[in-house]
């Protein structure tokens, strides 16, 4: 006669309710960070395109540190940048090079009185034609 196996399906329960709502709740909150820090990172990118852009520009290195930043501005305007301040942009020249200095940080609110800070600094040295 076979034995039935019936007895040990007791044995195999899956996820207990505490388990799954702790699944839940990491899960939730790494989407909920994903969400907000997402569009930081995005943004940033789309500035250092912007900006890596620039190498190669007609009249660069003839240019001042406002029309560069103006330049600099169009193109963050046309990418749909926004919330970007001109201020973040230090300009500098050195002879023919021009030395290109961003230094900002974005805030979020996570949740409540909770607030998340991402900081970006990037540096460029860059000719015109």
């Amino acid at each position: 006669m076979k034995k039935n196996n019936l007895s040990h399906m007791g044995l195999q329960g899956g996820a207990s309710g505490l388990t799954m709502m702790v699944m839940v709740l990491f899960f939730g909150s790494l989407l909920t960070l994903a969400l907000k820090l997402g569009p930081a990172y995005v943004d940033d990118i789309t500035i250092q395109e912007a900006l890596e852009g620039l190498e190669g520009t007609e009249g660069l290195s003839t240019m001042g540190p406002a029309q560069v930043r103006t330049l600099i501005n169009k193109r963050l305007s046309v990418n749909n940048v926004r919330g970007f301040s001109a201020k973040n942009i230090s300009v500098e020249k050195d002879g023919e090079l021009v030395v290109i200095n961003v230094d900002y940080e974005v805030r979020n609110n996570l949740f409540s009185n909770v607030d998340t800070i991402v900081h970006f600094q990037h540096e460029y040295e860059m000719k015109g034609k």
